[in-house]
Parts: structure tokens; C-alpha cells; sequence
């Protein structure tokens, strides 16, 4: 896919795309488009109001013209997704070149940022999961190397949407590489697999992963990951990452990233019920995100330190499968009594935490996890949970969240909580044994595992890493936290720079 812009608003192309917002100045807008085109006004402003997701065709000359409507909120996630609708909704009808005019947004939404949310959505509508089926469709024309997609848009923006459509195809690029992963069953996606991701990916990219095998793992003492994996027929995998751009100036902010990397979830001995237990193969979403963060800002060469770490298992049962009651090691040296062996991702995040606290020093540790179910109850499939004791960093990340449209909502870590994960015969337990405060006691049984880190903040993203969408009749994944974590270090790079 290759980009051109044109300070012309005259539509020239075969196929030209028109992105309208429901405001003041629609009336205007389309009157111009009218006059442009040669349609008559009334119609037009009867057949088109500009709601979200909207779509007029319009056929002219021999030409064909879509307008569509984007609605009042314009938040770029809205605007990611009305983009990548109709790429979907219109695959078969779009050639290799295609024209979006953007002069007809006015101050709805900024022009640079509109360029960037075409290009990911017009690029990601083109998704498909069934890599497993024994006949692959073909892949429409839009979607094939030789695309082209010309913005018209102000001459003085030209530098800049350049820029921001190279990042929006960068971005749907690994997005789709992180959905295709998560989406594989679970067969097709054992631990060594989630390693050999990060491998090439870093290859590709340029930064260092290293994968500690089974014997590693036993050897360093990451000992609540190795508890986990004992019911596993596949070995357990600790997959560490590092970037840094290849010309350091001065010295670079410091990110602490860790994914819970469970390939599947069977609930151990407390065994999930079957309902929807197929959906299991989700429960690495955290370790996709980091996955997808790593690479990306590999790609943007962003002036950051960025450590990732993942440990990857899945949790099953057998005769050496952890039981309730256990008393386990972990890497830290704290004792881990175990409730409930459904609640692991904990357990091997514990590890990662630790690990990544001892090696590396982070400035700002963040965690990701598809962890509790209680976090689904609480708010449904539209925000993850997130935890942290530094407002400052909550702060940032909420206003990023706002631009990205990845949204979170803010849960206490009050020390009252404690009492949740409080263990007579340990350092702590996984899990209070009642079906209350589920997300928090997590969190707090996490940060157990921090040594009281400044800038920590736990997601986690049970609802929104994998949920329904129209582009699979059953759930699917949806990349989340990419976005969110890579703004968050752009930001946090322009700023070490200033």
C-alpha cells in the first residue's frame, strides 16, 4: 500500500471516499458536493444525515463516490472503525486506488490524525480469521501489494499525513500479526510458538529476544511458572525482549512491559466449566499486547528503553497438576499459598514482575492480563480495569485512552484489600476463596510482587482483549492496548527529548 495527497478536492478517481461528521457544517458540505457532482441538494440532505457507520453511494461520470458518516463523537477509535466497516462491508467493490477526500471534515477532527485512523481501519477491514480453513479465500484487490490511497487534504499537511499514514499502516500491520495470534487455537499456539513470534518479530525489527527454555526456567527459579506448567504437556517458555534505538542520545526513559502468556486455560484442578471454555485460547492477550507494543516501537524507533517480558504456559490438569492448598515457591522468595488454581495468571505474572524488577530497574512497570472474569461483570466488554499508585502515570494514560478510544476505568488498590489475599501458611494466597472483589484482590495480590514500585500499573483486560465484533460470528480478538501503550511512549520519548 502507497500513499499520495493532493491539495485538489475535485473527485478524479474511480472509486473517491468522503468522511462526513453529523454538525453545524454538514448542510455546507454537502451543498459543495452537490454542486461538485451535479446532484441535487435536497435528495442529497434526505438521503444522508452523517450517522455513525453510514454509508451513501453516489455514481457519477463513470465514477463512484461514498460518503461516510462518522457521527457526533469523532473520537479516533470511531473513526478506526467506521473506516475498517466499510473496507469490510465493501471489499469486493474496492479496486487497487482509492481517493479519500478529507477537506470536507472541516474542524471535526484534526486532518494528520484522520489520515492515520483511515489508513488503520481501511487496511484492518481487510481481516479475515480463518487461517486454519483448507481453502483460503482470495484476497481482494484492495488488500494486494500494489495498492494505492491519495489524500486530498491542505498542501501544509501533506509532510505530516504522510508521516501519520505510514504509522496507521505500520500500526494495522502488527495489529492484524497480534489478532492472527491470538485468534489460532490453542493446538496451533503452544508456548514455543508465542516464542518463535517474539523471535522473528525482533529479527524483522531489530531488538533482542531471549527465550529461556524449561531448563532455564528451573535453573533461574521462576518457580510459580514452572507450578503452573506442571500440568502441561507443552513446556512453559520465558520470553524477554529489549529495545533500544540503535543511536542513543542522552539517557532513555525506562518501560517495564509484562504479558501473561497463558495459551490456554482449563482452570487447572478448579476446573472451568465447558461454557465457552473454547474461548480459552484468549488468555494471552496481555502477552499480545506487549508482543505488539515491543514491535511497534521497534518500528517507530522510538527513543525509549522498552523491556518486555512474557512467561508463557498453558494450564491444564494432570496427575502433577498444583492443587488447591499447595504451598509454592516463587521467584521473588515469597511463598504462594494456592486457593484456587484458576486464578494462575497471577501466579506466573508474579514471576515476570519479579524477574523484570531484579534485571532491569524499570522506571515505569505496566502489566497486562486477561485476569479475572470479575473485571467482564463489572464492565461488560467495553473497558479494561486499571490499578495503579502513581496518579501522575493513571493521568497520562487517561488522556491518551481518550484520543485512542482503548478504554479503561480506574479500581482502588486500598490497603483494606490486604486482608483478600492473606495467607496462614504463607507469604499469601492467589485468591480470598470468595466471589467478591475478584479484579482487586488480584491486583493486590500482584503487588505483592512489585517491591513497591513508584509507577506501576496493572491492566487488566479481561473484556476487551476478545469480544464480538462483525467481522466473526463468534468472538475475536481485538488487539487492544497497542495503541494505547505505543501513544504512551511516543509521549513519553518527545518528552525525555525536550
Amino acid at each position: 500500500m502507497t500513499f499520495q495527497f493532493s491539495p485538489s478536492s475535485s473527485f478524479k478517481q474511480d472509486i473517491t471516499l468522503v468522511p462526513l461528521a453529523s454538525n453545524d457544517h454538514l448542510t455546507t458540505e454537502l451543498r459543495q458536493i452537490a454542486q461538485t457532482i451535479g446532484v441535487d441538494l435536497n435528495n442529497l440532505e434526505q438521503d444522508f444525515k452523517a450517522e455513525y457507520n453510514e454509508i451513501l453511494p453516489l455514481y457519477t461520470a463513470g465514477r463512484r463516490l461514498f460518503l461516510l458518516g462518522l457521527g457526533k463523537r469523532l473520537q479516533m477509535t470511531d473513526i478506526i472503525r467506521a473506516f475498517r466497516s466499510f473496507a469490510f462491508r465493501n471489499k469486493e467493490r474496492l479496486s487497487d486506488k482509492l481517493a479519500i477526500n478529507l477537506f470536507h471534515l472541516q474542524d471535526a477532527i484534526d486532518h494528520v490524525s484522520a489520515v492515520e485512523a483511515a489508513v488503520n481501519g481501511l487496511y484492518l477491514g481487510g481481516y479475515q480469521i480463518g487461517n486454519f480453513k483448507s481453502e483460503r479465500p482470495v484476497v481482494p484487490r484492495f488488500w494486494q501489494d500494489a495498492t494505492e490511497v491519495a489524500f486530498m487534504l491542505p498542501a501544509d499537511l501533506h509532510e505530516a499525513g504522510e508521516r501519520a499514514a505510514e504509522k496507521g499502516l505500520e500500526m494495522a500491520q502488527t495489529q492484524w500479526s497480534i489478532m492472527d495470534l491470538v485468534n489460532a487455537p490453542s493446538n496451533k499456539k503452544i508456548p514455543a510458538d508465542l516464542a518463535n513470534w517474539a523471535l522473528r518479530s525482533g529479527e524483522r525489527y531489530g531488538y533482542q529476544v531471549e527465550v529461556f527454555d524449561i531448563n532455564r526456567i528451573r535453573t533461574v527459579g521462576l518457580h510459580a511458572l514452572l507450578a503452573v506448567n506442571r500440568g502441561s504437556e507443552e513446556p512453559a517458555a520465558f520470553i524477554v525482549m529489549e529495545y533500544k534505538p540503535e543511536r542513543e542520545e542522552g539517557t532513555l526513559p525506562r518501560v517495564g512491559l509484562v504479558g501473561k502468556g497463558v495459551t490456554f486455560d482449563v482452570g487447572g484442578i478448579s476446573i472451568k466449566p465447558s461454557t465457552n471454555m473454547h474461548y480459552m485460547k484468549s488468555d494471552m492477550g496481555g502477552a499480545a499486547a506487549v508482543f505488539g507494543t515491543m514491535e511497534m516501537a521497534a518500528k517507530l524507533k522510538l527513543p525509549v528503553h522498552l523491556i518486555g517480558v512474557v512467561p508463557a504456559t498453558d494450564n491444564s490438569v494432570d496427575a502433577k497438576s498444583i492443587k488447591p492448598s499447595d504451598v509454592i515457591d516463587s521467584y521473588s522468595g515469597k511463598t504462594i499459598e494456592v486457593i484456587d488454581t484458576d486464578a494462575e495468571g497471577r501466579l506466573i505474572l508474579a514471576d515476570g514482575l519479579a524477574y523484570m524488577l531484579r534485571h532491569y530497574e524499570p522506571e515505569v512497570l505496566i502489566d497486562l492480563a486477561t485476569l479475572t472474569g470479575s473485571t467482564v461483570r463489572t464492565f461488560g466488554y467495553h473497558a479494561a480495569a486499571l490499578f495503579t499508585n502513581n496518579d501522575e502515570l493513571h493521568d497520562r494514560l487517561d488522556d491518551i485512552s481518550r484520543k485512542t478510544g482503548e478504554k479503561f476505568w480506574r479500581l482502588p488498590l486500598w490497603d483494606v484489600y490486604k486482608e483478600d489475599i492473606k495467607s496462614d501458611v504463607a507469604d499469601v494466597r492467589n485468591y480470598s476463596g470468595r466471589p467478591l472483589a475478584g479484579a482487586i484482590g488480584a491486583a493486590k495480590f500482584l503487588e505483592v510482587f512489585t517491591a513497591d514500585h513508584p509507577a506501576w500499573v496493572h491492566m487488566d483486560i479481561a473484556g476487551v482483549a476478545f469480544t464480538d465484533s462483525e467481522f466473526s460470528s463468534q468472538k475475536s480478538a481485538t488487539a487492544y492496548g497497542i495503541r494505547l501503550l505505543t501513544e504512551y511512549l511516543i509521549q513519553l520519548g518527545g518528552k525525555k527529548e525536550g
